[in-house]
């Protein structure tokens, strides 16, 4: 079990540490395209050319944790990329992080202790091409509901004219990304209990195709809400959707169990949930922040710069403006693409 979660650990940093960095690489590049003369310049600048070999491996450790662990285990554990992902611009990047930013990457980090310690080997329960067809049958059907529930707000805002998004739909876009990342790793999870069984071992590229399908779309549904909605809305509910679908799909859809022992439950349960509170600080805090007494927030705001002029002094390191960021799963994984615009 504590091997799986490493490797999730370190699937998840390399997802989205190494979106940031071909971040920072592409300040300098021309727009990606198919001409010889542009991927040379993206090959040969080394912080994307670094960052693109860390998702790819990030990816490839993301697979052998789903093959040795329950989805259930899997999914909730890498929603602490985002908290990873804090450190390392603090640390690197020299970005400024609030009371409420260390406060959720801690509670992240007790949460996948307490998911470690909880956690149980499973036995892989016997499943059916058929659930296979029964879970995309319910998330088909999940969706034609948010769908509709969106169209009637779009509707609703046209009739009276009105310009910004309606919160409504900034949380159904977040839901709909987020169980769609969460979906692809129960698929991708599926691939390898299928060949337990004694299927064929195609089945395991085909339900990868099919993952990278749904993460894909996820990433779609992630941009259309974060063009014109509120990344802090759109981000909280993929992050929390994207956990809550591989715990639900993974105990519904693969059979798989909470531990046996009512310690372990207890452990497994907090874990879960400490994650998912932690990943909501990291998303919130910019907003949070703003809630604390001011002559509190006055002084925690000069003490950070006092320590950030320092660091910068003594390192000469130009600070980098922070992508907008999430990651799901399978990855939060997608959100580190253009800033977006919040609405007041």
């Amino acid at each position: 079990m504590w091997e799986s979660i490493c490797l999730t650990l370190a699937a998840t940093a390399g997802n989205n540490i190494g979106k940031v960095l071909q971040k920072k690489g592409t300040i300098i590049l021309p727009p990606l395209s198919l001409k010889l003369k542009v991927i040379r310049a993206y090959a040969g600048n080394k912080p994307w050319a670094l960052g693109f070999l860390m998702d790819i491996f990030g990816a490839l450790l993301m697979l052998r944790a789903l093959s040795l662990a329950p989805v259930s285990v899997v999914q909730p554990v890498s929603g602490c990329g985002l908290a990873i992902l804090s450190v390392f611009s603090h640390f690197y990047l020299k970005e400024v992080m609030n009371v409420f930013d260390w406060i959720g990457i801690t509670m992240a980090g007790i949460g996948t202790i307490g998911v470690g310690a909880g956690g149980e080997e499973q036995v892989a329960s016997l499943i059916s091409v058929f659930q296979l067809l029964w879970l995309a049958l319910v998330v088909a059907f999940l969706f034609v509901l948010l769908n509709a529930w969106l169209h009637i707000y779009k509707r609703q805002r046209r009739e009276q004219e009105l310009m910004e998004y309606e919160v409504v739909e900034e949380i159904i876009y977040g839901l709909e990304s987020g169980v769609l990342f969460g979906m692809a790793s129960v698929v991708s999870k599926m691939g390898f209990v299928f060949v337990e069984q004694g299927f064929s071992a195609m089945f395991i590229p085909m339900c990868i195709s099919i993952s990278i399908c749904c993460s894909g779309t996820g990433f779609f549904y992630q941009t259309r809400g974060l063009k014109h909605g509120r990344a802090i809305v759109v981000s909280t509910c993929a992050a929390v959707a994207s956990i809550v679908t591989g715990v639900v799909a993974g105990m519904f859809a693969l059979g798989e169990k909470l531990p046996t022992s009512p310690s372990g439950r207890l452990l497994l349960l907090l874990g879960w949930l400490l994650i998912m509170l932690g990943v909501v600080l990291l998303v919130t805090s910019s907003r949070l922040i703003r809630h604390l007494p001011r002559s509190f927030r006055r002084s925690r705001q000069t003490s950070l710069e006092r320590g950030f002029s320092t660091r910068r002094t003594a390192s000469h390191v130009q600070k980098d403006t922070n992508p907008s960021a999430v990651i799901q799963a399978a990855t939060l994984h997608h959100l580190l693409t253009t800033p977006s615009k919040e609405k007041d």
